[in-house]
């Protein structure tokens, strides 16, 4: 289908929905009458956790605030709204949530939108008959997907395309609240049902799906312009004091990416082999050349599994002494451990900052230079008061324990915090990270109209 109009822009006023829209970057963006408001989030990025447990990872304060200037700005220009991967996980409690702060703005403001929220969860049966059925297939995990990994997940979630939001736009909605999605689909999702080329409307939406990130100078989250027509696309960051430039928006095409020239998604992928960047303006940079080649639509899965119950202390020591024989010295606490608790049941784990605490096994740089370290001692148990009881004990020996050369008889650590030790409640790990084929984009996400 051939567009009807000659260009459409698309505003993504932030990054990460509750990451803090600024006011000024707001107002510029809409001065440029935006067709659409188009906004991600949630993410894995910050772990299995919110995912499993069923909540968000941003404040409710922070999303209601940017919430509100969205549906403020819909209100007075009639123009629609869409979010993605509601709540952070875009499972049903995240869209919940996500649709409850957004009723607790319609009725404090008066509106009433014409609203559609698309589910994202995966029945359990359906996926294990399609399992049967050799239509998953692992991505980066190395395992096939069986019927008792499915199981044992707490929650699974397919990133929905573009076509449900197309859908719900169909259906006469205003403001579309989805569960887990591309996060490109979202912006793409209005210019490709107004007939712009699906290449090119991806690829700006993988631009700005992060809002201002792929503007310089980077700080904080910010909004960023698209402007989509026959052949290119434009992308442009409202805020006066930034730039986008052909190395920031070409940087961002490379943005959590394998591969440098196709960015898989359902239905297909964008290959960017051809796309060209020019700098037309010294704030804007026009793309042109980026292809879509159609596949089989597959969906990416995400799941995960309790693994226990998570307790953790933070501490420091600057003991030379110590350092310099840490590791019989941390073996020798868990040696004290496993007298009392034995070897099953739990984990400990100790992050040691200062010589592999980021890397872990992966850290090339064996000597330890620093003249202090800091420690995250963390125990998962099976049940919450195992958790803690297992940490407390690891606690003390690791203050306690004597070595080789020490002139104390205690106080090997210093802890910033009282209380010590701090409850993180649940644990989770990601247990499904495939691909299932479908037969139809619209089968696993319900488009509902729902009253506000």
């Amino acid at each position: 289908m051939a567009p009807t109009r000659d260009h459409m822009t698309v505003l993504a006023p932030e990054g990460m929905l509750g990451y803090g829209i600024p006011v000024r970057s707001m107002e510029e963006g809409l001065a440029r009458n935006p067709d659409v408001l188009a906004v991600d989030a949630g993410s894995t990025d910050p772990g299995p956790y919110y995912l499993g447990a069923g909540v968000p990872y941003t404040s409710r304060r922070a999303v209601k605030r940017d919430l509100a200037m969205m549906l403020d700005a819909a209100h007075a220009r009639r123009i629609p709204v869409l979010i993605g991967s509601a709540g952070g996980g875009g499972g049903r409690p995240h869209l919940e949530w996500l649709v409850n702060v957004y009723g607790e703005i319609c009725r404090e403001r008066g509106y009433r939108f014409r609203t559609a929220t698309i589910h994202a969860d995966i029945d359990k049966g359906w996926l294990k008959a399609k399992v049967a059925r050799g239509q998953v297939t692992p991505l980066d995990l190395l395992d096939p997907l069986t019927g008792e990994t499915i199981d044992a997940a707490t929650r699974i979630v397919a990133q929905m395309g573009d076509e449900p939001f197309q859908k719900a736009l169909d259906l006469g909605a205003e403001v579309v609240i989805a569960g887990r999605a591309c996060d490109a689909s979202v912006i793409a999702a209005l210019p490709i049902r107004a007939g712009f080329d699906r290449a090119l409307a991806i690829h700006m939406g993988k631009i700005l799906e992060c809002g201002g990130a792929a503007a310089y100078p980077r700080h904080g989250s910010d909004s960023l312009l698209g402007v989509i027509d026959r052949d290119s696309f434009t992308v442009e960051p409202p805020n006066p004091d930034k730039i986008c430039s052909v190395a920031s928006v070409a940087a961002h095409s490379l943005y959590e990416r394998s591969d440098p020239y196709r960015l898989a998604l359902p239905g297909g992928a964008i290959d960017l082999t051809a796309t060209a960047f020019e700098q037309i303006t010294p704030r804007a940079v026009r793309v042109r050349g980026t292809r879509f080649v159609p596949a089989p639509y597959t969906f990416k899965l995400e799941g995960v599994r309790r693994v226990g119950y998570r307790t953790i202390t933070v501490a420091g020591t600057r003991d030379p002494v110590l350092i310099s024989q840490l590791d019989a010295y941390l073996e020798n606490v868990r040696n004290r451990v496993k007298e009392v608790y034995g070897t099953e049941g739990y984990r400990l784990l100790f992050h040691v900052y200062g010589r592999d605490g980021v890397m872990g096994r992966l850290e090339t740089a064996k000597e330890i230079r620093s003249h202090e370290l800091g420690f995250v001692i963390e125990v998962v148990a099976d049940d919450p008061e195992a958790s803690s009881a297992i940490l407390a004990l690891s606690r003390s020996a690791a203050l306690h324990s004597t070595y080789p050369g020490r002139k104390a008889i205690a106080g090997n650590l210093a802890f910033p915090f009282s209380p010590s030790d701090l409850g993180a409640g649940e644990a989770f790990e990601f247990s499904v990270h495939h691909l299932v084929e479908v037969d139809d984009p619209l089968d696993l996400f319900p488009v509902e109209m729902i009253a506000i």
